[in-house]
């Protein structure tokens, strides 16, 4: 199995990129259920990836029905270290234009209906998200979009909505108003399960379209977006061979030690189904439970 510490969560046609090596597939059970998919793992250039098509292959899962925290355990049990998320978002600013790339540095949360912690049932965590992305992360990913001649916006806020259905104008012109730069359905929990799971994470946004605010541009469609969506497909396979080789192997950033001072609960009050269901995540921090690491 290849050592995979970076991986992408995105469409199913990321796997089939070229120059990807050892392909292999693997179903990873999780605490949590089943993730969207099987998991493919290669090597592209001599480093190690894993591939999860975020809403099964076919898009058989709605943004609401993502098994968020099934995808993010299972990736951390698998060793990976950085992820970072492909997804389609609606500008809300003129300047960012269909197929441009953004790389968001903050989050606002309009979800309702998904779990986002792997916490509780005895073991609380509170962990900081001040800064939802990783820094690090982002800037290479920034770099590499550029170094691609892509039009790439680096930094801006993005929200997260429900879904299945689009804003209405009120809607976004609310979050205009607000100053956001993009909206989506998936960032979230994503970026928090990622914090919690001490996993790196960054989102290369890719614009299908002005959300409904833009008068002067036809009504978002599903068939608009899946035209820019295919166009986007190719733009972020060649983004991911740009940024994989400049990943370095260690990390310096907070977000590989996110849990040391966030879990409040003594160690010896979390039950031990708990502590061995979590163990993956929090098994470096209750080191006298045996075999945990």
């Amino acid at each position: 199995m290849a050592d995979s510490r970076i991986a992408f969560i995105g469409g199913s046609g990321l796997y089939d990129m070229e120059g990807l090596e050892g392909r292999e597939e693997v179903v990873v059970d999780t605490p949590f259920g089943a993730p969207s998919d099987a998991i493919v793992l290669g090597t592209l250039g001599g480093s190690g990836l894993a591939f999860l098509p975020r809403h099964g292959r076919g898009h058989r899962l709605s943004p609401t029905e993502i098994p968020a925290r099934a995808n993010i355990f299972a990736l951390k049990t698998l060793g990976v270290e950085r992820i970072v998320s492909i997804s389609a978002v609606g500008s809300l600013q003129e300047e960012i234009r269909p197929l441009d790339m953004v790389v968001a540095d903050q989050l606002i949360d309009r979800t309702r209906q998904r779990p986002s912690t792997f916490f509780g049932d005895g073991i609380v965590a509170h962990v900081a998200f001040a800064n939802p992305y990783c820094p690090v992360l982002s800037e290479l990913l920034a770099e590499a979009g550029r170094e691609q001649d892509i039009t790439t916006h680096e930094g801006g806020t993005c929200v997260v909505m429900e879904g299945p259905q689009f804003s209405t104008k009120t809607e976004s012109e609310l979050y205009r108003s607000w100053g956001a730069s993009i909206i989506g359905m998936t960032a979230l929990p994503e970026a928090k399960l990622a914090r919690e799971a001490e996993i790196c994470y960054a989102t290369m946004a890719m614009v299908t379209d002005y959300d409904c605010w833009h008068d002067s541009e036809e009504s978002v469609t599903v068939e608009m977006i899946v035209r820019n969506l295919m166009k986007n497909v190719e733009t972020s396979k060649e983004v991911v061979a740009r940024l994989v080789p400049t990943i370095p192997e260690s990390r310096e950033c907070a977000c590989a030690s996110a849990l040391e001072n966030a879990i409040i609960t003594a160690p010896d009050a979390v039950p031990p189904d708990v502590r061995s269901r979590l163990a993956p995540l929090v098994g470096k921090y209750f080191r006298e439970i045996s075999n945990l690491s």
